[in-house]
């Protein structure tokens, strides 16, 4: 097999890229039309999603590199004249942002670099007067315009989701320092922000309305991840080397691949990205892993879900409008915005006379990585890490075995502590919900009938479980309900054979009491 490039795993300096010859997938068309596009933008993409590189790559051009762009589509572009220009680059992802000082020791250290850099005399004032100040004499002692690039603007307001009054402060310090982008627009050529969200209300872009958001712009969909025309063209040769390696045809490798890292959709009726950190790492260990969850699902994303008990499967099959999608309120009791930006939720469909979009998860790294994540979260740690128990769990359900089934919940329930449940009937339906995620069945909770809502639906090949659920009620009262609202209906017809089965759950033993089967 002929010699392949190296894949740049890990790899976000672009001259480095280059210059040792690791593949890189053009994106440079896309650069282009941005600079030549507009000013101050915006951006937001998940975690590990190619942004640094591209900070990286735009930084090049406007360091005048020609020689690294040799061979894209960059390179013949005749209104690029290549100039050096004076490039101010603030990555915010290097630290742990646990207090204000953090943050000012950070943007103190990058400004004093600055300051050596264009022989600008530091003084005693606010972080945002001394990065005027830097601007204004990188413009003056360059004759050019200034380019800044801030990579992961939002870390620090990430890392402090819940603590309201870090978050003020963060937003203060980040809304005074981005200040500097409006006062010295005259010396500015070009500023590009990055992050995984964007925050709204008081943001620290209230000030800068002549910043362009382009997260959801449909031009730029394809400016970070990976098309599938890009994975069969440039990355083509490893694929096939993935298949050959997993036994597989090169369509076999390909669908593979879609069902796993597919499927970001940052626009209606767009182009599908996939996830290029989990490509790249699939086609380097030539094996189908979750290579993006390997790297860490932050705790936040959980919290916001515990905080106000929300509903799992309404969090999987959630509905907004594109106001909610662009903007996180940090007060807000909603979680979907953020969860949605951080890319563990995509648009799966679109209803345009409402302006509402529908997500989902995008792919099954996501799918399954997410809801495994989630788990211990919701039942006691040390039920969380037995594989027996889930793979029982599935075979109870295979087999019919009701009442095994039964007694694995109710095991499954028995540490639930007393001060992590507001709501207790919606804490068992998301503990059901996870399992059954985990176990690949079918399952749909809160499913809607014409005469009421089914609390949950679970379907394998044989056996249709229609569970109805009571909180200090009693367990015939549930299956009752299951009766004579005709919950059985829609799924007689599927050739499965049905088990209806109501349970009682006691606020005071916080499991379940009694079941009734029919």
């Amino acid at each position: 097999m002929e010699q392949l490039k190296t894949l740049p795993i890990g790899l976000q300096d672009f001259e480095s890229l280059r210059k040792s010859g690791y593949l890189y997938v053009d994106k440079t068309e896309l650069i282009y039309n941005l600079i030549a596009g507009g000013k101050y933008y915006f951006l937001s993409r998940p975690r590990r999603f190619g942004k640094s590189l591209l900070m990286s790559t735009i930084h090049a051009v406007f360091d005048g590199k020609r020689e690294l762009f040799e061979g894209l589509a960059i390179a013949d572009k005749l209104d690029i004249d290549w100039a050096k220009h004076p490039v101010l680059h603030l990555d915010l992802n290097t630290n742990r942002y646990d207090s204000k000082e953090v943050l000012d020791k950070k943007l103190d250290n990058s400004l004093s670099e600055w300051e050596q850099e264009f022989d600008c005399a530091r003084k005693d004032l606010p972080l945002g007067m001394r990065f005027e100040n830097v601007i204004q004499r990188a413009y003056d002692k360059t004759g050019r315009g200034v380019v800044i690039l801030v990579d992961e603007y939002d870390k620090p307001m990430l890392q402090a989701i819940g603590n309201e009054e870090l978050q003020d402060e963060f937003r203060s310090t980040l809304k005074g320092f981005y200040g500097a982008l409006k006062s010295k627009d005259g010396c500015i050529r070009f500023a590009l922000l990055t992050g995984v969200t964007k925050f709204g209300k008081v943001s620290v872009f209230s000030d800068l309305n002549n910043l362009k958001d382009i997260s959801m712009d449909r031009r730029y969909v394809e400016m970070c991840g990976l098309t599938e025309t890009e994975i069969k063209t440039t990355l083509a040769k490893h694929v096939e080397r993935l298949a050959d390696t997993c036994g597989m045809t090169y369509d076999e490798a390909l669908a593979n691949m879609k069902r796993m890292y597919d499927g970001y959709h940052f626009r209606e009726n767009s182009t599908g990205m996939y996830n290029p950190f989990s490509v790249l790492n699939a086609l380097d260990s030539m094996d189908f892993g979750s290579y993006w969850f390997e790297t860490g699902t932050p705790t936040y994303l959980v919290e916001l879900l515990q905080r106000d008990d929300y509903n799992l499967e309404a969090m999987a099959n959630a509905k907004a409008d594109a106001d909610t999608l662009n903007s996180i309120d940090s007060t807000s009791k909603d979680p979907i915005p953020v969860i949605y930006q951080s890319g563990y939720l995509t648009i799966k469909d679109y209803d345009p006379e409402f302006g509402e979009y529908t997500l989902g998860f995008p792919n099954e790294e996501v799918n399954i990585g997410f809801t495994k994540f989630l788990l211990p979260w919701y039942i006691s740690k040390e039920r969380s890490k037995s594989a027996f128990d889930l793979k029982n769990f599935v075979l109870d359900l295979r087999v019919g075995n009701t009442e095994q089934f039964v007694k694995r919940l109710r095991a499954l329930f028995a540490d639930t502590p007393y001060m992590l449940i507001k709501d207790l009937e919606n804490h068992y339906q998301n503990v059901i919900w996870i399992v059954s995620k985990l176990a690949g069945q079918y399952v749909q909770a809160e499913y809607m009938t014409s005469e009421g809502r089914i609390d949950l639906v679970l379907q394998t090949p044989k056996f249709c479980y229609v569970m109805e659920f009571k909180l200090d009620g009693t367990a015939e009262e549930a299956l009752a309900q299951i009766e004579d609202k005709h919950y059985t209906l829609p799924f007689e017809l599927n050739g499965q054979k049905i088990i209806r089965i109501g349970m009682n759950f006691s606020k005071e033993t916080r499991n379940i009491e009694n079941v009734a089967i029919g």
